[in-house]
């Protein structure tokens, strides 16, 4: 089975000081096992956001992980994509804002998993479980 990795686990495995180091390395481990890893291009985009980040180190990480990148999407995604943040900025609306904002980028790599058939690695389950209920989920 292939696995998507969220931002989230690749961030927590970079940081040797983060309380989520070891269990995201433990994950991605497990996810290998199980057979290819790729992270979609928003994930790419918001590795390489990160100040000191150059293309060099986020390429050599994905080349030396075997993580391939997957650029595109497609207009199935997109559209699936603004269903997603639409009926997510809908139910905000109606709990007055008691969980956390989120952005686009994290319904772009939701629709990603899922329209591609991928079981979603990401450490915030949450936000993916209501907005993409048919999406197999792994956390760490």
């Amino acid at each position: 089975m292939t696995t998507a990795i969220d931002t989230n686990v690749i961030v927590a495995l970079w940081d040797a000081e983060d309380t989520l180091h070891r269990p995201a390395r433990a994950a991605l481990d497990k996810a290998f096992d199980q057979g290819s890893l790729v992270i979609s291009g928003t994930v790419y985009a918001e590795l390489l956001a990160a100040p000191g980040r150059t293309e060099a180190f986020v390429d050599r990480f994905c080349e030396e992980t075997r993580i391939e990148v997957e650029w595109e999407l497609g207009e199935r995604a997109w559209r699936e994509v603004g269903r997603a943040f639409q009926s997510y900025s809908v139910r905000r609306r109606k709990q007055r804002a008691t969980e956390p904002r989120r952005i686009l980028a994290d319904f772009l790599i939701g629709a990603h998993a899922m329209m591609s058939g991928y079981k979603l690695l990401t450490l915030d389950a949450g936000i993916y479980q209501t907005s993409f209920p048919k999406l197999q989920i792994a956390t760490t």
